[in-house]
């Protein structure tokens, strides 16, 4: 194949990209500019995916939402269950005497302790 010597002026930003480039795959500064105009070039001149694979990853994407929005109410549901199970068995450990409406407070309380720590707050 017959070369065509172009001279290319580059940022110095971009010199330090194709300086970094070619160290880490162990090649010349040259053989990385030439790498990377050729993966430029093809990326330019590629035709775009097709459509139907965008189709299927926006549809996965979407159905992973979902089933991640399932398990975050899963989890909460669990996060509840655990400290209403224990806000009645501390009062019962601690004689008990408190009315449900009480234990409820102290639920809620519980609950909204543990999840603002969830959060980072």
């Amino acid at each position: 194949m017959k070369s065509v010597q172009y001279t290319v002026r580059v940022p110095m930003a971009l010199d330090k990209a194709v300086r970094k480039l070619a160290e880490q795959k162990g090649i010349t500064r040259y053989a990385a500019l030439q790498h990377s105009v050729k993966a430029g070039i093809a990326a330019q001149t590629m035709p775009p995916t097709d459509d139907n694979e965008r189709r299927e990853l926006v549809a996965e994407v979407a159905s992973m939402s979902v089933r991640l929005s399932d398990l975050e109410r899963m989890i909460d549901r669990t996060l509840f269950t655990a400290v209403a199970a224990y806000c009645y068995a501390r009062s019962a450990a601690m004689g008990g005497g408190k009315t449900d409406e009480i234990i409820t407070g102290e639920i809620n309380r519980a609950y909204d302790r543990q999840r603002a720590k969830a959060e980072g707050r």
